[in-house]
């Protein structure tokens, strides 16, 4: 549909901005989200803060002499990891099964003594410590190929494979003890005098408890000792004894020597002081992290996996259940959620059970500078912002508070304000569209109307039949029906010129035709000489041409006037043609006729002599035309209600696209002169006058019949119902 200029613009215009509208909406979603991360990041560094605040100038709660260490050495710096539930003392070391990734092994690289030097460590064992209640509990599983048990008879305890534990003790004093079993069982332990050049005498120790086992590969210990026994440093070595008979001490494999207080490594475990204060004052929305100032992590509270907040509030209103409920509910919201994506609560937390944290806001904190950093889970199923704040004490960063949150509540604001942001577009798409659906509809009903008065106005044969009711409206289409009003009425003016310009010159020329005739008569009468008399037949002869023209003329004009007063009356259609024909062979007696008139009783409502004045036309029309020796073919036939009637003649085709302009008045295909007389192309016209006044369609068509060309005219008449 071709529209006019301004109402085009207006449609783009309109629908521009019904595209705008989701994007401006959507664009200022996300605009919002990243305000909001913003929030969030402001409120999680503030809740680090806080923490950090209440952790400040409180030196008890950390490791003084780990704090100082330029570098934490794995393996020789211990970790007490949390453990979920107190471990049985068994030696079969099932309960460590969870935390086997946490396991440390030793080999050769941590031999701290080898009598040969030149021989290889032939044993080998993994450990691990971990925390639980006031217990720092601990095992190793050890390879050895040859286990040497203590000699019971011996008051040795060091001849033999052993355990030595070193430890610096709260109370700042160095203490070293033994574990050195007679056979599998429960834990022989003693405490070695502080002198480390000393082994006996020896104090039995029964708070160190555990098993010996023995197994294929070597030996298991299984132990816990009380954390009140334990301070910042430690350290445990493995002494290999390989012949049961001089029992001499091969090489010793440890965390670190366990003859000095500088030599041992440190350990760190979990404070549960710290663990207190995170869990009064954390969020359940946060994971809290307290670590040292190397990282390791010293308390840890609170899971973003399980967390909900503020951010995450379920922030649906209770809603009455209504249709509109449930239609959203089962299907609005799956569409949107194949766009959206909901938080999943599932992801991977790569650092769940981490003992030590890295990161770039951990070392901004470390610097004395509150950090934060989002990062992303390994399975990109999460966002996760991490905020840290530093802990001072005289004027040192002693340690670190971290804050973890999810963006799932976020993304569950945005994701609801989506929703509802997709709510309004609909609405809005869904009244633009009827908006546009009824505008356009308007329009295009309107330029219908104007297409139907258009045809209305103007008949198949150019002739104006009504007027076209200009529009009132100010707008274009109302200008265009304007100018279509305009255009018909001058040109029905034009027409109505045309059509009685026949009757006008009929009139006017048979008063001059009718004196010069009249002239010629009498000088005719006169004796005048060949010369003069030659050009007196010529005179009278074009008289005689120009009195036949005016004639015609006024044929046509007549019959149009008598059409519009005729009164119809029924008659024999069949009688009518059969009448004509025989008038024509009796008139034309050198013409072949072939006629077919079915027996059938065709009945016509309207005038019989104009049903005549038609076929006079018809068969004068295909006689002009016809092929000399060739038969002119008149058929009626009814089909259904229909009566048909054919005139058919062999000759010359009708030009290309003339078989319809033919019937129209002064229309003629003869040539110019032919068989001497006037043809002004209203014989045709006539014959459709007479068919339109009853009703009627005629028409011409080229017909090609057994290689012989014609020219067939058929008019098809409807029948009155038989009384």
């Amino acid at each position: 549909m071709n529209l006019p200029i301004g109402l085009r613009a207006k449609v783009v215009i309109l629908s521009l901005f019904l595209l705008c509208l989701p994007w401006l909406g959507y664009e200022y979603v996300w605009e919002m989200e990243k305000y909001l991360r913003y929030g969030q990041e402001k409120t999680l560094e503030g809740t680090t803060q806080a923490l950090a605040t209440a952790l400040h100038e409180r030196p008890k709660l950390f490791d003084n002499q780990a704090s100082f260490l330029k570098q934490v050495e794995k393996g020789r710096d211990l970790y007490a990891y949390p453990l979920a539930g107190p471990i049985q003392l068994d030696g079969k070391l099932s309960d460590w099964d969870l935390y086997r990734h946490r396991t440390l092994n030793y080999s050769d690289e941590h031999v701290i003594y080898q009598r040969n030097k030149s021989d290889p460590a032939n044993i080998s064992f993994s450990h691990m410590v971990g925390k639980y209640g006031g217990y720092l509990y601990g095992f190793f599983k050890v390879n050895d190929p040859s286990l040497i048990f203590r000699n019971r008879k011996s008051l040795r305890i060091d001849r033999n494979d052993h355990l030595v534990m070193a430890t610096q003790s709260p109370d700042g004093q160095f203490r070293r003890y033994i574990v050195a079993n007679t056979k599998s069982g429960w834990l022989s332990a003693f405490e070695l005098p502080a002198d480390p050049s000393q082994s006996m005498p020896v104090t039995p120790e029964s708070r160190i408890q555990g098993q010996w086992l023995k197994t294929d590969k070597g030996y298991n210990i299984e132990f816990r000792l009380p954390l009140e026994m334990v301070g910042s440093k430690l350290g445990f070595a493995i002494h290999n004894v390989n012949d049961s008979k001089t029992r001499q001490l091969v090489n010793v494999i440890g965390t670190s020597a366990t003859d000095s207080v500088a030599s041992l490594g440190t350990v760190l475990v979990p404070s549960p002081e710290i663990e207190n204060i995170i869990k009064g004052m954390s969020h359940n929305s946060s994971r809290i992290w307290v670590v040292d100032n190397h990282g390791r992590v010293l308390a840890k509270s609170g899971d973003i996996r399980s967390s909900s907040n503020t951010w995450a509030d379920d922030i649906e209103v209770n809603q009455p259940d209504s249709f509109w409920l449930h239609f959203k509910q089962q299907y609005i919201l799956p569409l949107y959620y194949k766009i959206l994506t909901r938080p999943p609560q599932d992801f991977i937390d790569s650092l769940q059970d981490s003992t030590e944290l890295t990161g770039s806001h951990i070392e901004k904190a470390l610097s004395g500078k509150q950090g934060s950093t989002w990062r992303l889970t390994p399975d990109n199923k999460a966002v996760v912002l991490a905020a840290a704040s530093p802990i001072w004490i005289d004027d040192k960063v002693m340690g670190v508070v971290i804050a973890e949150e999810t963006t799932h509540g976020i993304r569950s604001l945005r994701n609801r304000a989506l929703e509802k942001l997709f709510n309004v577009i609909l609405t809005i798409m869904s009244m633009g569209t009827l908006a546009l659906f009824i505008f356009a509809s308007s329009i295009s009903s309107r330029i219908r109307r104007l297409r139907d008065q258009a045809e209305l106005a103007i008949d198949s044969q150019g002739r104006v039949r009504q007027q076209i009711v200009a529009s009132k409206n100010r707008d274009e289409i109302g200008d265009l029906s304007r100018s279509f009003s305009s255009i018909v009425s001058r040109l029905g003016q034009y027409t109505h010129y045309l059509e009685n310009m026949s009757s006008r010159l009929s009139h006017e020329l048979r008063t001059p035709v009718a004196v010069v005739r009249s002239s010629l008569e009498h000088l005719g009468l006169q004796q005048l000489d060949d010369q003069s008399q030659k050009y007196v037949s010529r005179a009278q002869e074009g008289v005689s041409r120009l009195h036949l023209i005016l004639n015609n003329l006024s044929e046509a004009t007549r019959l149009e006037a008598s059409l519009t007063q005729a009164e119809s009356c029924r008659f024999s259609l069949k009688k009518v043609i059969s009448g004509c024909m025989q008038g024509y062979q009796m008139t034309y007696p050198d013409q072949l006729f072939s006629i077919h008139i079915e027996d059938k009783a065709m009945y016509c409502d309207g005038v019989p002599e104009y049903i005549a004045q038609l076929m006079d036309k018809l068969i004068n029309n295909a006689i002009e035309f016809h092929q000399p020796d060739s038969a002119i073919t008149v058929s009626l036939t009814q089909y259904q209600k229909q009566a048909i009637l054919t005139v058919s003649n062999i000759g010359p085709l009708l030009p290309k696209d003339m078989n319809s302009q033919i019937f129209e008045s002064m229309v003629s295909i003869r040539p110019q002169g032919i068989n001497g007389k006037p043809h002004l192309g209203l014989g045709l016209y006539i014959a459709r006058l007479v068919s339109d006044f009853h009703h009627g369609t005629i028409k011409a068509t080229n017909m090609t019949k057994n290689g012989v060309e014609g020219v067939e005219m058929s008019l098809s008449l409807p029948l009155s119902d038989e009384k």
